[in-house]
């Protein structure tokens, strides 16, 4: 099975996104696309661009930037309630059919301001199950023509997506990533997603996870092809072993002077599959090889949660033992961003092929 390895656009307007120092820019098409065309330079397959409201809409950000470059693959993260499956089906399909196939869909159900956009389905449970009737009916619409669904969240009468998504024919389709570790997120994946997207636990979780993924899938009887796995994650890479473990211990050391002791908001924490990050730092500092959970302690959250440090040779065999557990999707970042493209893409990634694809 072929492997991916992607990067991350902040997608904000907001200068210091995760402690980059960058002060112009953040916003704009020439800033996001300055990125995406470093991407593409430096042996990047695409990016994962954010989600989440009061930053600048990430399916318009995302058809720019594919505009703009030739083989940057989006991976563009939307919320079911923002977008209703017809209207997601076909603005999906059309910017795959005119990329060429290049578009990747992160399907979002956490947190967010969903009352600020109309939103009222916030019961976790509701909002999960509507994920699930999201992704089927967005599947039959990019695979079926004259659609009627008439479902408990959505509805449609004789729908019929065009242009379908590139390579319909074959039953191509944008490929469909989706997160989160609760039972009711999980059942999700195992039944509708093509690949869930793991945050960065040490290796035993992720294998005990992907296993409970590949039983679910099973009891459910899944009926698309074998769900992959993603692994999104930071990865700060130095020289040097040495060199990287210093940086890293400064990082940390100043966000603990900026925001002292966990920092992430209440919403956030309550999320499983942060929790469960968060309570790696009880286990130790440093887990596997070189995975990193004190930053979880200061204000990282999300991917920046857990860091794997080290050389680029460190941590192309720290990936490596996450792709024999079955992983392969990767989706890496540290700030600051564009220089990190540059560090990680050219020092890392021609370890990963040669190590990974071996």
């Amino acid at each position: 099975m072929s492997l991916e390895f992607l990067w991350y656009i902040p997608n904000t307007v907001e200068a210091g996104h995760r402690g980059d120092p960058t002060t112009e820019g953040w916003g704009t098409l020439e800033f996001s696309t300055d990125q995406a065309r470093t991407l593409e330079k430096h042996g990047w397959g695409g990016a994962l661009i954010g989600t989440g409201w009061g930053r600048p809409d990430t399916f318009t950000v995302a058809t720019a930037l594919a505009a703009q470059t030739t083989t940057f693959k989006p991976l563009i993260a939307i919320r079911p309630g923002y977008w209703q499956p017809a209207h997601f089906a076909s603005a999906a399909a059309t910017l795959d059919h005119l990329t060429r196939g290049r578009v990747l869909i992160n399907i979002v159900s956490g947190v967010d301001n969903l009352a600020a956009y109309g939103d009222g389905k916030a019961d976790p449970a509701q909002r999960y199950d509507r994920t699930r009737e999201f992704l089927h009916l967005v599947r039959r619409l990019w695979a079926e023509e004259d659609v009627t669904f008439n479902g408990v969240y959505f509805q449609v009468e004789r729908s019929t997506v065009q242009p379908g998504p590139y390579g319909k024919e074959e039953g191509s389709h944008p490929t469909l990533f989706f997160g989160g570790a609760s039972e009711a997120a999980q059942r999700v994946s195992a039944a509708e997603a093509d690949v869930q997207l793991f945050w960065g636990e040490p290796l035993d979780g992720i294998a005990e996870r992907i296993g409970k993924l590949q039983a679910l899938s099973d009891s459910l009887e899944r009926k698309h092809a074998p769900l992959q796995f993603g692994l999104r994650i930071t990865t700060l890479v130095r020289d040097t072993t040495a060199e990287a473990w210093r940086d890293a211990e400064v990082k940390v050391a100043r966000m603990a002077a900026d925001a002292g002791e966990a920092r992430i908001n209440h919403s956030r924490r309550g999320a499983v599959g942060q929790q469960r990050l968060l309570d790696l730092a009880a286990r130790g500092e440093v887990l596997d090889s070189c995975l990193y959970t004190t930053p979880g302690k200061f204000g990282g959250g999300g991917a920046a949660t857990t860091w794997l440090v080290g050389s680029p040779d460190d941590v192309a065999a720290a990936l490596k033992k996450y792709q024999d557990l079955g992983i392969t999707y990767f989706v890496l970042s540290d700030t600051p961003y564009k220089r990190e493209i540059v560090r990680v893409g050219d020092q890392l990634l021609p370890l990963l092929h040669e190590t990974l694809a071996g």
